[in-house]
C-alpha cells in the first residue's frame, strides 16, 4: 500500500473516532456536549466534531509531508514530538469554566482518540519514543 493511501486512511479514521465518541456521549448516553460562556451556549454536534478532526488530520499530514519533502532530517520523530506538544496544549481549554464534567471528559476523550490514531498512523511512533529519539 502506498504511503498516500495509508495516510488517507489514517486521516479518515482520525475523523471517525471523535464522531464515534460523540455518538456514545450525546445520543446514546444522553449527555449533550455543551459549553456555556456567559449568556451564550455552544452545543457541540457531530458536524463540528468531524470538521475540526478533519482539519487536525489534514494539518498533521501536511506538516509531516512538508518536513519529508524538504528533507528535514528525522522528519517523523520531529513531527511526532510536535504532535505530542499540540496534544498537550489542546488540553488547556479544559482548565477553564463553562463546561460540566461529562462534556470535559468527552472532549478530552475525543482529543486522545484523535491523537491515538494520528500519532502512530502518521509518525509511526509513540510520544515517548519520539521524545527519546528527538533527544538523542
Amino acid at each position: 500500500m502506498s504511503v498516500r493511501k495509508r495516510r488517507l486512511g489514517v486521516a479518515a479514521l482520525g475523523v471517525l473516532v471523535p464522531v464515534l465518541v460523540w455518538l456514545v456521549a450525546d445520543p446514546l448516553l444522553g449527555h449533550p456536549l455543551r459549553i456555556v460562556d456567559g449568556a451564550r451556549t455552544l452545543d457541540i454536534g457531530a458536524g463540528p466534531v468531524a470538521v475540526v478532526a478533519l482539519l487536525v488530520s489534514l494539518s498533521g499530514w501536511g506538516l509531516l509531508a512538508a518536513l519529508e519533502r524538504f528533507g528535514v532530517r528525522h522528519a517523523r520523530p520531529i513531527w511526532t514530538a510536535v504532535a505530542c506538544a499540540v496534544l498537550a496544549l489542546s488540553f488547556l481549554p479544559f482548565t477553564g469554566d463553562g463546561m460540566d464534567g461529562g462534556t470535559r471528559a468527552s472532549l478530552a476523550l475525543m482529543h486522545l482518540a484523535v491523537a491515538a490514531v494520528l500519532i502512530p498512523g502518521y509518525g509511526g511512533r509513540t510520544c515517548c519514543a519520539a521524545a527519546v529519539t528527538a533527544g538523542a
